[in-house]
C-alpha cells in the first residue's frame, strides 16, 4: 500500500466513523424524547437520549465554568491538529496506529461538530447491571476509546523491526 492510498483509507475511516456518528444522533435525537430510553436487552443495555456538556463519559458534566465548552472544543481542535499530522507522517507499515488514529479522529469530529452547532453532545448508549451503571456515551466516545485501545496494543506489542522512524 502506498503512502498516498493508505492517507485515504485512513481519510475514509475517518468519515464513515463522523458520519455514522451524525445519523445516529440524529435518530436518537428525533425517535426518543430527551431522558427517555428504549430498553434493548433488560438488566443491561438500553438506548437513553441524554445531552452531554461535558467531556466524554459526562466528564465535567456538571461544572458551572462558563469557559468549559470553549476549552473542550480548544482541547478537541488541539488534539485534531495532532492526530493530523500523525496520521500525515504515519508510514504505511503500521496499519493499526494509522486506523487507530483514523477512529480517534473520526470520533473527535464528530463530537466537535456537537459542541460547535449546539454546545453539547448527544449521547444514548447506556450499559448497567442492577444498580451499576456505565455512563451513557455514543459511537463518536467508542470510536476514541477503540482507537486508543488499539494505539496502546501497538505500543505493547509491536516488533521492533530494527525500522528507522520516518
Amino acid at each position: 500500500m502506498t503512502k498516498s492510498s493508505a492517507r485515504a483509507m485512513y481519510l475514509l475511516i475517518a468519515l464513515i466513523v463522523v458520519l455514522l456518528d451524525r445519523w445516529s444522533k440524529h435518530v436518537v435525537a428525533q425517535r426518543i424524547a430527551l431522558y427517555s430510553h428504549i430498553q434493548v436487552f433488560p438488566g443491561f443495555f438500553r438506548l437513553t437520549h441524554t445531552e452531554n456538556t461535558g467531556a466524554a463519559f459526562s466528564l465535567f458534566a456538571d461544572s458551572p465554568a462558563p469557559w468549559k465548552t470553549a476549552m473542550l472544543i480548544a482541547f478537541s481542535g488541539i488534539a485534531l491538529v495532532v492526530v493530523s499530522v500523525l496520521l500525515w507522517k504515519n508510514h504505511h507499515a503500521h496499519v493499526v496506529t494509522g486506523i487507530g488514529l483514523s477512529l480517534i479522529m473520526g470520533g473527535a469530529l464528530g463530537n466537535l461538530w456537537d459542541r460547535l452547532v449546539r454546545g453539547r453532545v448527544v449521547d444514548f448508549l447506556l450499559f448497567y447491571y442492577k444498580r451499576y451503571q456505565w455512563p451513557v456515551f455514543n459511537l463518536a466516545d467508542s470510536a476514541i476509546v477503540v482507537g486508543a485501545g488499539l494505539l496502546v496494543i501497538e505500543i505493547l506489542f509491536a516488533k521492533s523491526g530494527g525500522e528507522e522512524p520516518h
